[in-house]
């Protein structure tokens, strides 16, 4: 039996894919090359903004047609799924199957032909790595209790909960034999994560502690998302104290306007949120940062918009994923009085991006020249002779080697030039 797996939207639902990809292969079945090869197709879905649903539904009219001529089972998981199981299964009655979030661990048995149980939570599976990958993600945790007022996931991932301490070692034990050179630890708050290891109580810096000894190959940690109101001064010493640790932080800000925050829900201020930032500089000497950020929310004035733009211009990141409000169904911020035009929106976005962009070039040309420790992802595609790398901060480089590499080599680059967002230079001699 081949099939194919299509997956959608954020990390966890790629690290999810790559963990149903991996059970199927180990019970011998064959991953198909395109979906016309495919006896089952598993389209994994993100429901966070409305443009990653529509889509879907732009797939599902080609899984449509495709199904008339060649026969194949349709699944369609994840948050979608979680969200519109009834939509889905009248608009779109070909799909032979729609199973939620937390049944998506049962779909490598549901294919092989067990009956598709309702689960009574979220349930963590063992490995997440995709074969011959020198990065990994590594989920600790699933859902979220914050219920942002723009935000569908409490909605679709349900309420937290966290992986346990002996599976996050054993998957890292086994990333580690497998020489795996970055990993990233995933959940929607991983700050929130709490559980038990020996008897004691484990909350995320202690967690990161305690996982330290067992890395060797691994030499990056990473993760996402930690949230701003409940990133504490503990965390900020072991990410200073620790050398594999990654100091790029990303740190989702959302809005510079206290306002704006309350009405988001986000339980942190303009002046809380900036102190942190300087609380982490100032004790983490190395340290960048990357942010979300949003503009256009329900009733934000002009004022509070310039106030975002200069939270901006105070945090410094070198990396911002910036998008407008969109309101999603089934949110607060969906029904809130005070809905801008779509123009208005756009025009303070590109405004946004046009001083985000200008920034990080100015930051990091004032970086150059420096060295740093970097994982080679391949060789160039533009120019033959010079291999690309990635380092701590996840900055990328075009550098030229000193002798052949393969991806996963560690390398020390002597950069010299931004051209771009990617340094250039040449491997340290």
């Amino acid at each position: 039996m081949r099939y194919l797996i299509e997956s959608y939207g954020c990390q966890l639902n790629m690290a999810e894919a790559d963990a149903m990809d991996a059970i199927l292969r180990g019970r011998g079945l064959e991953r198909a090359s395109d979906p016309d090869k495919a006896d089952v197709v598993i389209i994994n879905t993100c429901s966070v903004r409305k443009s990653a649903e529509n889509r879907i539904w732009g797939r599902l009219g080609f899984y449509s047609a495709m199904k008339k001529k060649h026969p194949l089972r349709l699944i369609v998981t994840g948050c979608m799924a979680e969200r519109m199981k009834d939509d889905l299964k009248h608009e779109a009655p070909f799909i032979d199957a729609v199973i939620g979030t937390n049944e998506k661990a049962e779909i490598p048995d549901y294919i092989l032909g067990s009956a598709l149980d309702e689960a009574d939570g979220y349930r963590f599976l063992p490995s997440y790595h995709k074969e011959g990958e020198w990065s990994s993600y590594v989920p600790i945790m699933n859902g979220c209790n914050n219920f942002c007022s723009y935000c569908i996931v409490p909605y679709v991932r349900g309420r937290e909960v966290s992986r346990k301490v002996e599976d996050v070692i054993a998957e890292i034990e086994r990333l580690e034999a497998d020489g795996v050179r970055e990993i990233t630890l995933l959940g929607q708050n991983v700050n929130s994560y709490h559980s038990t290891y020996n008897g004691h109580d484990v909350d995320f810096p202690t967690l990161l502690e305690i996982i330290t000894p067992y890395l060797d190959s691994i030499i990056f940690v990473r993760f996402e998302s930690p949230h701003p109101k409940d990133f504490s001064d503990h965390l900020i010493s072991v990410i200073a104290d620790n050398e594999r640790i990654a100091s790029h932080i990303h740190l989702p800000m959302q809005s510079g306007s206290t306002r704006i925050l309350q009405l988001m829900n986000r339980k942190t201020t303009r002046e809380a949120f900036l102190s942190l930032a300087g609380r982490m500089k100032e004790r983490i000497p190395s340290l960048t940062l990357s942010t979300d950020v949003m503009v256009g929310f329900p009733g934000e004035t002009d004022q509070e918009y310039e106030e975002t733009l200069s939270a901006m211009e105070a945090l410094g990141c070198t990396e911002a994923f910036m998008y407008y409000f969109n309101p999603r169904e089934g949110t607060r911020a969906a029904s809130m009085d005070g809905q801008l035009e779509e123009g208005v929106k756009v025009r303070r976005l590109e405004r946004l991006i046009s001083e985000q962009l200008e920034r990080q070039r100015r930051i990091k040309e004032s970086m150059l020249p420096f060295s740093a420790r970097a994982i080679v992802t391949g060789e160039s595609r533009d120019d033959g002779s010079m291999y690309l790398a990635r380092g701590e901060h996840n900055d990328y480089f075009a550098f030229t080697p000193s002798s052949p590499h393969k991806a996963g080599d560690i390398v020390m680059i002597d950069a010299s030039e931004l051209s771009g967002n990617t340094f250039r230079g040449h491997e340290h001699a």
